[in-house]
């Protein structure tokens, strides 16, 4: 087995051994990109930063509409897919002349511009959970499958894609 930094299994650690040796089994007979392909046919037509605002804002508006604002929402190429695999939400504090400023930025790795389109739903879920919730606790969660039911699945089969795609990097 490769080195923990250079393992594509690495991006589903946390799960049971016997579903790592299915996947590790699916690696090894080159079946795991087509059941990926299958599954999810379509990747979505965000392409830029402008685009991912107007998404991020739809579902914004939906769920959580007295949530605090969004300064900045934007792909990030600086992202480390490995440590921040979803994105990441920031709470920064500027000051500005004598006041503090508090902004809510939004940054999804730009790995996710020609992903599936269910994972980059699933992201912005997992981002936008974050304005309320700050910790993956149980009310996260709750509020991650209020937003998109099948939360838990997409989160599972995000991480598959990116086995799949440091595989198809190697």
């Amino acid at each position: 087995m490769n080195n923990k930094s250079t393992d594509p299994l690495r991006y589903i650690a946390g799960y049971a051994p016997e579903l790592k040796a299915q996947i590790q089994a699916m690696i090894d007979k080159q079946t795991l990109a087509g059941y990926l392909a299958k599954k999810y046919p379509k990747s979505h037509n965000v392409g830029n930063d402008k685009s991912l605002r107007n998404y991020v804002m739809d579902f914004k508006n939906e769920y959580m509409k007295k949530s605090a604002p969004l300064s900045k929402i934007a792909f990030d190429n600086k992202i480390h897919v490995v440590h921040n695999a979803l994105g990441l939400h920031s709470y920064v504090s500027r000051v500005q002349g004598g006041k503090t400023k508090s902004n809510n930025e939004i940054r999804i790795g730009a790995v996710f511009k020609k992903a599936p389109a269910e994972f980059l739903q699933m992201i912005v879920v997992h981002e936008l959970a974050h304005l309320k919730e700050k910790d993956h606790n149980k009310a996260f969660y709750q509020l991650c499958q209020h937003m998109l039911p099948d939360y838990h699945q997409l989160e599972f089969d995000m991480r598959l894609y990116l086995v799949q795609q440091e595989i198809n990097a190697q």
